[in-house]
């Protein structure tokens, strides 16, 4: 089996994508500093996979815990999740995000030069388009002024994987990730007051939060709220899994590539809500706020490319993924 480091792998993607790893006959060594995730995750990995897994705590800007997993494991790729991604909270902190989001990947790329590793595959976001023009977006959208830090970031992390002549990349776009493993072992759950949608949806269904509010009913969209490209993360998962095989086979993947990963169909944040009450019969209380710094009106995936180079298709409907979720969050709320 390959050894595969996968930094930020207790998260909510990373925690999914080690699963598939597994299913996929790869080794995935975890490396996580659990400041957004929890070390019972790995007990959902192993329930679900049936493998034990390999996991160090550890930050990814310290360079000598690099060190130490190179020298422990035939290390042949790294996945690089481990960063801060809510757009709300880059804009109140954000040097925060710079340091650890762009300061991270670099500490990763200096440690990976000096151990002669040079494939990556990255976790990049749909953010990195800022507000386009044109949707459904392709990789052919040019990159505009970011609306967030968070974006910021992940425009700056691009800039210095392709400026890094010897890396060799496979850059994922994605859109949002929601739902949970089929099992309810693993899912989203993350410290503190949610800063996306749907988990602060079935918090507050789960009667964890008195209510949720709907940053703004007066976009020009549909019924005034935004729009976003909603993805299963079991389906994002396996995309990095197909990735990563791209990655390895050195006469497909060019240096570096980028891909847009969503289903290629756009929901409002109203339907999502609606889509969550519709299938767990469940309500949800929520009021309309103000807009939030940071949010883009609309932004929804081409998928074509991914279609095509990867033979990878999305597979979940927005109503499999609220149903994953609150069957998630109910096992979540009785531990």
């Amino acid at each position: 089996m390959k050894d595969i480091l996968v930094t930020g792998g207790l998260g909510f993607i990373g925690s999914h994508t080690v699963v598939s790893l597994v299913e996929a006959g790869y080794n995935p060594i975890i490396l996580d500093n659990l400041s957004n995730s929890r070390l019972s995750a790995i007990d959902g990995i192993e329930s679900i996979t049936g493998k034990s897994v390999h996991f160090i705590k550890g930050d990814v800007n310290d360079p000598t815990i690099y060190l130490s997993v190179f020298e422990q494991f035939e290390i042949q790729a790294v996945i690089h999740f481990a960063a801060y991604k809510a757009v709300g909270e880059s804009v109140e902190k954000a040097l925060v995000y710079y340091r650890n989001n762009v300061g991270g990947l670099i500490t990763l790329l200096e440690a990976m030069e000096k151990a002669n590793l040079s494939n990556l595959v990255f976790s990049s976001s749909c953010t990195v388009y800022g507000e386009p023009d044109n949707v459904p977006v392709t990789e052919l959208e040019p990159t505009k002024a970011a609306t967030s830090p968070y974006g910021a970031t992940k425009q700056m992390c691009e800039v210095i994987l392709q400026d890094t002549l010897w890396c060799k990349t496979q850059c994922l776009r994605y859109f949002n990730p929601v739902g949970a493993h089929k099992s309810g072992k693993i899912g989203e759950l993350p410290l503190g007051v949610p800063n996306n949608l749907v988990p602060y949806i079935t918090q507050t269904a789960a009667g964890l939060r008195n209510e949720l509010t709907v940053h703004g009913n007066d976009y020009n969209t549909r019924d005034g709220s935004n729009i976003r490209d909603y993805i299963h993360v079991v389906d994002l998962a396996e995309a990095h899994v197909a990735a990563l095989d791209r990655l390895l086979t050195p006469e497909l993947a060019d240096r570096f590539e980028v891909f847009n990963i969503g289903t290629g169909n756009g929901n409002t944040v109203l339907e999502v809500i609606e889509a969550f009450e519709k299938v767990n019969a469940t309500k949800v209380p929520y009021k309309i706020g103000p807009r939030r710094a940071g949010d883009v009106v609309q932004v929804w995936a081409n998928t074509q490319k991914i279609n095509k180079v990867f033979g990878w298709k999305a597979r979940f409907s927005i109503e499999d993924m609220m149903r994953d979720a609150w069957n998630w969050q109910k096992n979540a709320s009785k531990d």
